[in-house]
């Protein structure tokens, strides 16, 4: 079963901060509520989270104050801001501090959870472009020297084969649209270059087939999914 994304959930107002709370809870994620920055910024030292959500104004420790510290520890966690305040300024300050978004109050609990949906899977997605050697099942895809392994046995890939293989990993077990691969990888989406593309996946299906929990699936009338087990 895969883990639960662990949110760091910062807002003083009681209400509000327990409907957040189990809403998120609802919506299958795990929510750590604290009632202000301090006691947040101890929670986020003593966890590991996915990604913050802080009210803006908070007693002890404001929430571009509590943001200010978190990245000072890990730059690159993902951060989204509540706020009753609506002016530029005060969106731009939060920006500046690298925060991915900025909800104003009141807001629809729904959109929150669109956001951070659409946050954590940009993050995701860029981690998946940074990894080199991958492990697809019992594959391992070293994305840069383009080999694909199992066991003792190792392919060298072609360029295009090895692009391929990439761009499906970093949309797996998700649809990756025939359009976005042909964009990327031919910068053309025109009939020659689909068949080419056909091509491949028969090639990269063919490949994987020493590992039968490894598949490329049709998703017809929308482009191909890269099916992996669940680790």
């Amino acid at each position: 079963m895969e883990d639960l994304k662990k949110i760091l959930l910062c807002e003083d107002d009681e209400n509000l901060g327990m409907l957040l709370s189990e809403y998120l809870q609802a919506k299958n994620y795990e929510a750590v509520l604290c009632k202000d920055g301090e006691v947040g910024y101890t929670e986020f030292l003593k966890q590991k989270f996915d990604i913050c959500v802080l009210d803006v104004m908070m007693p002890k420790k404001d929430g571009f104050s509590l943001c200010k510290d978190i990245k000072q520890i890990n730059p690159d966690m993902p951060v989204i801001f509540l706020t009753a305040k609506a002016l530029k300024e005060d969106v731009i300050d939060g920006f500046k501090l690298g925060a991915d978004d900025y909800i104003t109050k009141p807001f629809s609990m729904e959109e929150l959870t669109y956001r951070i949906d659409a946050i954590l899977h940009r993050v995701q997605g860029k981690k998946k472009n940074d990894e080199v050697v991958v492990k697809l099942g019992k594959f391992t895809f070293d994305r840069n020297k383009q080999v694909l392994a199992i066991g003792d046995d190792k392919r060298k890939l072609t360029t295009k084969e090895s692009e391929l293989l990439s761009v499906l990993y970093e949309h797996v077990n998700d649809v990756l649209p025939r359009e976005l691969a042909l964009n990327k990888i031919w910068e053309d989406d025109n009939r020659v270059y689909a068949r080419s593309m056909d091509v491949y996946i028969t090639k990269l299906r063919k490949y994987l087939k020493a590992d039968p929990e490894v598949e490329i699936l049709n998703v017809h009338g929308e482009g191909y999914k890269l099916a992996l087990p669940a680790e």
